[in-house]
């Protein structure tokens, strides 16, 4: 799942990152307004986790230009603010949910597991599809007794392809999703990881099989 923190409090920044992180979580920081609304507005993410008082644009007018577009994204507001009317204006703006700075890690991180089971995340510790197990705590691909450890950006494929199946997923996608939409990374680093995968399942002896739509992109199926 990847997540945007929109936080000009740079040491906060990073170590909310950081923690999100060591969740399995994908984090792209955004330092002011301008920018926080850019990425917003690319839809790639699952999770936008949004400051209210930052340079440049504040959280209000972010939020406020991101349900206009329809983006259904859900939002956190995260601020010093504690002023039940503060509360209400984000509320009414359209934000998800309010957390007031300072606050507990584990409480941070339980709204941010709640926000993304709303929006649709399959949980808990695993992911299923037909034959194939992916386990979110060991980063491994099981098949019956068999399993394989996976890196963090084949996990991450594998992530998408389970949690889209029998979609295909554009090659721009992986891109914007796992690399960021402002990566140099290009189309034949997801050939190459795909391949990765494509080894590891044959390994375990999984029947779902990783198929290609030519020019477009992936998808995982059973094979035929």
């Amino acid at each position: 799942m990847k997540i945007l923190l929109v936080e000009d409090e740079i040491e906060l920044a990073e170590a909310l990152a950081e923690l999100m992180k060591k969740s399995k979580y994908s984090v792209d920081i955004a330092n002011d307004g301008e920018s926080g609304l850019d990425c917003a507005m690319s839809g790639i993410y699952d999770l936008i986790i949004l400051d209210i008082m930052l340079p440049k644009m504040n959280g209000y007018e972010i939020l406020k230009n991101i349900r206009a577009e329809k983006l259904s994204t859900p939002v956190m507001m995260l601020t010093a603010k504690s002023e039940t009317e503060d509360k209400i204006k984000g509320l009414d703006y359209g934000a998800d949910d309010y957390l007031t700075k300072p606050f507990e890690t584990g409480e941070f991180l339980a709204r941010v597991r709640a926000l993304l089971r709303r929006k649709g995340e399959i949980e808990e510790d695993r992911l299923e599809h037909k034959d194939i197990i992916l386990d979110k705590n060991a980063y491994e691909l099981c098949c019956g007794k068999k399993s394989v450890k996976l890196g963090m950006k084949e996990y991450q494929i594998m992530e998408m392809l389970i949690a889209n199946q029998h979609n295909i997923i554009p090659k721009e996608r992986f891109i914007e999703k796992i690399w960021g939409f402002d990566s140099e990374a290009e189309y034949n680093n997801i050939e190459v990881y795909i391949s990765f995968l494509r080894k590891k399942l044959a390994v375990i002896g999984a029947q779902v099989k990783i198929k290609a739509t030519r020019g477009v992109g992936y998808y995982i199926d059973k094979e035929d």
